[in-house]
């Protein structure tokens, strides 16, 4: 779809409408994009079928008064009679003009998607459909939303970000639809217990791509871990250096260690800490595991300097008991350390909630 828009824009106007927000049920994922031309002629979809002749209609408006506009789209009854979805969800759907005006940024972003190169394309939500592009290095402030939408595109997932209801008149924030052109960040957890089972359900939610390890094959089955993207049976420690010389772990990858073996532990942990550009390396246990674990892994030549890297005891404190609730505490952790937040209580800290682009303020 990105291929065709960028050749049509380059040629003459088309409308372009994309699923920014869903509610319940729905039949396409955020992103979901369809273009329409001045002829009516329809590429893509954004509902499989429900709205797309209201879309078109609504493509039209913008063909004729050149701004941008937003459908939203619930649930249609059984009658037919109503323009929605049957499945029963809600369905929010932008629309704007793109014309070779927009052929520049949409070149440079396809030539960064066929890179392979992390990107995301956010977009105004309102009549100036402004857009910019983001990577994981941009720095430069565009209103005020630059950290939330980076926090999106480390995490490999679509969404909003800015103002919202509660919100409404912070001019600063508009609400701003960040479009990631990336894979997911990866969960890696060796183990395979009720931790991993509740740490591999928040992750999923998180927006990351879970994967269990354990080399026992008895324990190691999908069925025992539904949350979980994958569940490979293989030693942990065998599996991270595999998947690192394949090139599919990167800066954005997080390891959780929760085996409670130390013949799992340490040579996991010692080969998670050998890969230099993990975002997160973790390992349960209790302060008394941790001092002989990190006499373990010196044993096994791992350098102080390594060691610094490694979180554990794992989590943040929360007086956490259950697995649930210590799945909680570590992934408070991961998301503190990704924003480089205090993981402080909000109403200790002074300043606005939000960061700004420059980074005051707390998230």
């Amino acid at each position: 779809m990105l291929e065709q828009l960028t050749t049509l824009a380059a040629e003459g106007s088309v409308a372009l409408a994309r699923v920014v927000d869903t509610t319940g049920p729905g039949p396409r994922e955020l992103g979901a994009a369809m273009i329409v031309t001045e002829a009516d002629e329809v590429l893509g979809s954004v509902s499989g079928g429900c709205v797309e002749a209201a879309v078109v209609a609504s493509a039209r408006q913008v063909f004729a008064t050149g701004h941008a506009m937003t459908d939203r789209f619930g649930y249609a009854d059984g009658d037919g009679i109503a323009v929605g979805l049957t499945c029963g969800g809600e369905l929010e759907v932008f629309l704007e003009r793109v014309g070779p005006e927009r052929a520049p940024v949409l070149a440079e972003l396809h030539d960064e998607v066929a890179s392979g190169r992390p990107v995301a394309l956010a977009t105004r939500l309102d009549s100036t459909a402004e857009w910019k592009l983001l990577r994981p290095d941009s720095a430069e402030p565009w209103h005020d939303v630059d950290r939330d939408a980076l926090a999106l595109l480390a995490a490999g997932h679509c969404g909003v970000v800015g103002a919202d209801e509660c919100e409404a008149g912070v001019s600063s924030r508009p609400r701003v639809f960040v479009q990631v052109f990336a894979a997911p960040a990866r969960m890696i957890l060796a183990g395979a217990n009720d931790f991993v089972r509740a740490l591999s359900r928040i992750g999923r939610q998180l927006g990351y791509r879970v994967t269990v390890v354990d080399a026992r094959e008895t324990f190691a089955t999908a069925a025992r871990f539904p949350s979980a993207h994958e569940v490979v049976v293989d030693w942990p420690h065998r599996y991270l250096r595999a998947e690192h010389e394949a090139g599919r772990l990167d800066e954005r990858t997080v390891v959780c260690v929760l085996t409670h073996d130390a013949k799992f532990d340490v040579p996991t942990i010692a080969a998670a800490l050998d890969i230099d550009d993990l975002a997160f390396v973790g390992a349960l246990g209790s302060r008394r595991t941790h001092a002989e674990r990190l006499d373990r892994l010196r044993a096994e030549g791992v350098t102080e300097a390594a060691l610094t890297r490694l979180r554990s005891p794992l989590g943040l404190d929360l007086n956490a008991r259950t697995p649930d609730e210590t799945a909680i505490s570590i992934t408070a952790q991961i998301l503190a350390e990704r924003g480089h937040a205090s993981a402080r209580p909000l109403d200790r800290l002074d300043g606005p909630i939000h960061f700004s682009a420059s980074g005051a303020g707390h998230s």
